[in-house]
């Protein structure tokens, strides 16, 4: 498969895309800066510009031109500004959503966060709040949506090492989860049919990704 990543160039996304390649498929890095080009080419993605807040659905259209699938691993990152949580986590979302609808892709992928349906406690601060409620939404109307989709919610992120072990459910209790295997879990998904309409919260476990999915799917 063509799989457009959109946050191509952000920590997950970096860390998916020779896996994607390993897998026989083709990543499809998009990036708002020209300057990344180089290097998401260098581990094999193909690189088109896209600027998720300012671009529209048109836009994401003409950046999902010949793929086959969409993984959404964008994020407003930890820079303060409450409104980029929405116009990036949300609004970014529902484009691609939209545009993948438009283009004739059914298969969606979609990075989240854990627990984001519950409620956020009173002194979480703007920012924070404005996260939870960005991922929330967007993981509800993917939900409602027409897609072929997966949405994973992953704990606390951390930079360590791939263990190639998680623990992927509906109702796994928060925890840990290095970013190298949450991007194990997305292409072990991706062309898992059995995937399909599931949410799935992701920590670090004992179970090897490939059975974990196995099980969860079959849960």
């Amino acid at each position: 498969m063509r799989v457009a990543v959109v946050g191509g160039h952000g920590q997950i996304a970096r860390l998916l895309h020779p896996l994607l390649v390993s897998a026989g498929h083709q990543p499809v890095a998009l990036v708002r800066r020209e300057a990344q080009r180089t290097a998401l080419e260098a581990v094999g993605a193909e690189v088109r510009l896209l600027d998720i807040e300012n671009d529209d659905v048109a836009g994401f259209t003409r950046a999902f031109e010949g793929c086959d699938a969409v993984v959404f691993s964008a994020g407003g990152g930890p820079d303060g500004n409450a409104a980029r949580k929405r116009s990036v986590d949300l609004e970014g979302s529902l484009k691609s959503a939209a545009a993948a609808s438009a283009s004739g892709i059914r298969r969606f992928v979609q990075v989240s966060a854990i627990d984001v349906d519950q409620p956020v406690a009173p002194d979480a601060g703007e920012v924070w709040a404005a996260y939870v409620a960005a991922k929330r939404d967007a993981d509800a109307a993917l939900r409602a949506g027409p897609l072929d989709w997966t949405i994973l919610r992953p704990g606390r992120l951390t930079d360590e090492p791939a263990t190639g072990r998680v623990a992927l459910g509906a109702d796994v209790p928060r925890g840990e989860v290095t970013r190298a295997d949450v991007a194990l879990v997305v292409a072990a998904v991706l062309d898992r049919t059995e995937a399909v309409h599931h949410q799935w919260n992701l920590v670090g476990g004992d179970v090897p990704v490939a059975d974990a999915v196995a099980r969860a799917a079959a849960s």
